[in-house]
């Protein structure tokens, strides 16, 4: 049976209920919420029943612990997350402007969750896993780059797949080694899952349909274009499949991306096809903006499939 696995940060988000820009006066604050990109992920993955496995560090803290009870709780394996005793788990401050876009204050380079040393656990973990999903976060710190190229090698050298979601906020793009580790990991990339035009930063291609058509002949299996609001598209060498928007009330849309990757990769890596993997993902996308906290809207397949059949009859 399929295991997939991913590395990166574990952290929690606490959230402003007033909009505004930044945090330089008082605050009402709602919070801690179980986060961090590859976490939403995993923790979608395992809700999905597809057995799961994250790699990282937290804090011995209260936030590491909620963390690591939330990702328990919905099936992921958290035997290769390191407890770091006297450190801090990962946080992130986010406010909403009045335009929807988001302010954020990030403690994840010096917290727990900003490296990652090699244990046997971690090594266990990664042999018994059959797929690897890789978000560019976790290509930007060098401590958890390290084992995130190890884990690729590992599954892959296994004869095991690779997705690899950009994930890549304008914030890191110019830390330094990271456009290289990002060739590195496209040209091991079975599934390619970028939001938008970051399908541009891989190719000097001028038009979308160009760029698709260049990565394919590269050797990416198959992409993924993640269009928020407006749905996602599906290419591979077959053709093109679409997934129309799900019309839902927006309230926070922190981690519909990963909500989205982890549906797909959960049906991709069981047999789905493309039709079906990209509208239960799309529906994973849609209803993780109707909950407020990145992780508090990932889904059962059952309230997939309700969503799904909601949109059909609407």
């Amino acid at each position: 049976m399929a295991k997939v696995l991913t590395v990166g940060e574990i952290l929690v988000e606490i959230v402003a209920t007033t909009k505004g820009s930044g945090f330089l006066e008082a605050q009402p604050l709602i919070g801690p919420f179980p986060s961090g990109a590859p976490a939403i992920f995993i923790d979608q993955v395992g809700k999905l029943g597809t057995p799961c496995a994250i790699l990282g560090r937290v804090g011995g803290d209260d936030f590491g612990q909620l963390n690591l009870d939330r990702l328990r709780a919905d099936g992921v394996d958290v035997s290769g997350v390191e407890i770091a005793h006297g450190e801090t788990t990962g946080s992130a401050f986010v406010r909403y402007r009045e335009d929807g876009s988001r302010v954020f204050v990030f403690n994840i380079a010096n917290a727990a969750c900003g490296t990652l040393p090699a244990t046997p656990n971690g090594r266990a973990v990664m042999e018994s896993c059959t797929h690897m999903h890789v978000m560019g976060t976790a290509l930007s710190a060098p401590g958890l780059a390290e084992r995130a190229m190890e884990a690729i090698a590992v599954v892959k050298g296994n004869g095991g797949t690779l997705s690899f979601d950009p994930n890549l906020r304008p914030e890191i793009l110019g830390t330094p080694g990271l456009r290289e580790a990002l060739d590195e990991v496209l040209a091991q990339t079975d599934l390619f899952l970028p939001s938008g035009d970051e399908i541009f930063l891989f190719t000097k291609a001028r038009t979308e349909a160009e760029a698709v058509a260049e990565l394919l002949a590269r050797g990416v299996g198959e992409i993924v274009i993640k269009r928020g609001a407006e749905g996602a598209s599906h290419f591979n060498a077959a053709g093109r499949t679409e997934a129309a928007p799900i019309a839902v009330e927006e309230i926070d849309p922190t981690g519909a991306g990963d909500c989205f990757g982890g549906a797909f990769v959960s049906f991709w890596v069981n047999g789905a096809d493309p039709a079906s993997a990209l509208a239960h993902a799309n529906a994973a996308g849609a209803r993780a903006v109707t909950q407020l906290g990145p992780m508090e809207g990932t889904s059962t397949l059952a309230e997939l499939a309700s969503l799904l059949s909601a949109s059909e009859t609407a």
